[in-house]
């Protein structure tokens, strides 16, 4: 009963307006951490994830994600997602990012086992796209339009997990041309050409089992994001966007359920206690719940 306390209670603490995570993705990269798939060879899980973000817009954003298991201790990922944002300016539904990420796990004869990842972020889009002819912000765009690269550490010690990661731009191929005092609406900041900086990214998490069918993970994640983001004014200067660095904390409870030994459904509900002050990258979220189906072969 006290684990059920424990869950409301948190759940009940969510603040429901602020920004949500970095690029689609970056916040689930510990799932390379703690899948127990070394049993099997191969893993898929269907999931999708809806949202809401800033001025009503709404999110829906499945996504697909194979595991490969070349040993015990290394694993491969690669993810495919999607997003369609529906809001005031219109709709856009496209094809988001990949991400292939190479996760090796230490052995360890205590309760303790170290962990580390290394990944990369490839846009399918250029964040260019446009609705009836018409501009809009990064908050209708499937993909910030970067290769970035992803570094990670994690550490398992009996039912915690802690895990920190570094999600790093390379290459910038956004070609976004929205500028606030062009647009009908000015509730977005303006991305003409948007360069973003990097983000570091720190996660908790408690692990608690009531039985062999129900599993909880309730958890904090902390990133900040590493400085002011930029974009190019109708001057064609670039200009830094004032508060847009600086720490977001969300809250998330993962709730997993096993079918059976190869077959899973997790859902997950999230929402965000502290924000940036400005968040031109449109990932703003005041709530996101997502579903997926895991299947182990």
């Amino acid at each position: 009963m006290k684990h059920f306390v424990l869950i409301i209670t948190f759940l009940g603490s969510f603040t429901l307006y602020a920004q949500g995570c970095s690029d689609a993705g970056f916040c689930s990269v510990d799932n390379t951490f703690t899948d127990e798939i070394t049993k099997t060879k191969n893993q898929l899980d269907f999931g999708a994830i809806i949202g809401t973000g800033e001025e009503d817009i709404s999110y829906f954003s499945p996504y697909v994600t194979y595991t490969r298991n070349f040993s015990e201790a290394f694993s491969v990922s690669a993810k495919l997602t999607y997003s369609n944002a529906d809001g005031d300016l219109g709709s856009n539904g496209q094809l988001g990012d990949v991400f292939v990420v190479g996760n090796y796990k230490f052995k360890s004869e205590k309760a303790s086992m170290w962990s580390t990842l290394l990944g990369l972020k490839i846009p399918l889009t250029n964040s260019d796209t446009k609705i009836n002819g018409a501009a809009v912000p990064l908050a209708y765009q499937s993909s910030l339009g970067t290769y970035d690269l992803i570094a990670g550490v994690g550490l398992n010690y009996k039912k915690w997990f802690f895990n920190t990661a570094l999600q790093l731009p390379l290459v910038n191929n956004n070609e976004n041309t929205y500028f606030n005092e062009l647009s009908s609406s000015n509730a977005f900041a303006s991305t003409n050409l948007f360069e973003r900086k990097a983000d570091v990214l720190f996660r908790t998490t408690y692990t608690i089992t009531t039985n062999k069918k129900f599993t909880f993970k309730p958890n904090l994640l902390f990133i900040y994001h590493l400085g002011e983001d930029t974009y190019e004014n109708l001057a064609g200067n670039r200009t830094s966007i004032d508060g847009s660095e600086g720490l977001t904390i969300n809250g998330n409870l993962i709730t997993s359920y096993a079918i059976s030994n190869r077959k899973s459904l997790e859902l997950s509900i999230a929402s965000p206690f502290t924000i940036r002050e400005e968040r031109p990258d449109g990932l703003t979220r005041s709530f996101t719940a997502g579903l997926i189906y895991k299947y182990a072969f």
